[in-house]
């Protein structure tokens, strides 16, 4: 891209900030100094993204929790018994802001007095679904939204292109945590892609066990045999990613 091409790109960029009240947004590039360390774990590296809030809570231990939009109302209770559990060892709590399993992390989270990341499927400056606008700009004040989705690009094309955007942003999520717990599994893909990707990246994969028992699902057992853990509840999960955890910081 030239010059040219850049600087008008840019100002069409914060003229959008612009309009939606957006004062507040940083951007990290690939192979700059501040740039993430851990996200160069995934296959292909974000080349660029943008982020609101308090940006040193990408350097904190975390965890991402994933399941279905759909979620059970056993999915919502045992989502929010390891959510509770993980906040109170310490963790931040990483999710994508979908409906579903997504928003009860995040919102058990900051109920618990916990911290939160969302990493959004869309622009920075864009809500999916709208209901959880108001989630998104309480993450943003008091904690870090992370969008890897370019602008410009995204609002030139439909919902078909842009819906990849989703899982990928399951491969940012692996990327970015110490470790993934796959609460329950939906009709999306997005928690195939979570835990693929987090076993690629050398992460480790929780996946609980109502996740074996998906009629017609036969990839957590595949997965399994590739070092995924099957647990029952955080009894399962505590002593070993607080091991794995602390090696890694130790190591890094």
């Amino acid at each position: 891209m030239d010059r040219a091409t850049a600087e008008r790109h840019a100002v069409e960029i914060a003229q959008r900030f612009e309009r939606a009240g957006l004062r507040d947004v940083g951007m990290r590039l690939h192979g700059a100094p501040d740039y993430p360390a851990k996200l160069c774990d995934a296959r292909w590296p974000l080349r660029a993204f943008y982020f609101r809030g308090d940006w040193e809570l990408i350097h904190s231990p975390s965890v991402a929790v994933v399941g279905s939009r759909q979620l059970s109302p056993q999915g919502v209770a045992r989502t929010r018994r390891l959510v509770r559990r993980l906040v109170e060892d310490g963790f931040t709590i990483v999710s994508g802001l979908a409906a579903g399993t997504d928003r009860v992390a995040h919102r058990t989270a900051i109920e618990a007095g916990g911290r939160t990341i969302a990493v959004l499927g869309t622009p920075i400056h864009k809500t999916y679904p709208r209901e959880n606008a108001e989630l998104q700009q309480e993450i943003a004040e008091r904690f870090l939204v992370i969008s890897q989705v370019p602008m410009l690009f995204y609002e030139s094309k439909d919902w078909r292109t842009n819906r990849r955007f989703f899982p990928e942003r399951n491969i940012t999520m692996s990327a970015l945590t110490d470790a993934s717990i796959i609460v329950e599994i939906g009709e999306s893909a997005g928690t195939y892609i979570q835990s693929k990707a987090a076993l690629d990246q050398g992460r480790p994969l929780f996946l609980l066990n109502n996740c074996f028992q998906k009629k017609g699902i036969s990839w957590p057992a595949q997965f399994e045999k590739r070092g995924a853990a099957r647990v029952r509840d955080y009894a399962d999960i505590g002593e070993r990613i607080a091991g794995l955890v602390r090696r890694r910081w130790q190591h890094d």
